[in-house]
């Protein structure tokens, strides 16, 4: 069997980042616990954001996580998909919109 570098175990240390450094992952736990508390968007819809965000930074660890905390707070496969269709379609958009100074550029030197 390889060895690779992500290892699902590894999500259940994330806590342990406070070891070297208390006052910064203290600071981060409670400024993430707190923008993931029901406020104008639901748990759920917090969690299908999260959900999508990590497949677009593509963060494997994000992705088990949500995977599992989408499915806890309610959402079904088909909402899973939509969001994460939703993030690939803007990280498309993005490469593509970013083609219009290219474009641009094309304009001027060839025109």
């Amino acid at each position: 069997m390889s060895d690779t570098y992500f290892k699902p175990e590894d999500l259940k240390q994330f806590g342990n980042i406070t070891d070297l450094q208390k006052e910064y992952g203290e600071k981060f736990f409670d400024w993430y616990g707190a923008v993931f508390a029901e406020g104008a968007l639901t748990v759920r819809e917090k969690s299908l954001i999260a959900l999508a965000v990590a497949h677009a930074i593509q963060c494997p660890y994000c992705m088990d996580a949500y995977t599992s905390t989408c499915l806890e707070k309610g959402a079904d496969e088909e909402q899973m998909m939509e969001a994460v269709h939703v993030a690939a379609a803007i990280k498309g958009g993005a490469t593509l919109v970013n083609s219009v100074p290219m474009m641009n550029t094309i304009k001027k030197k060839l025109m």
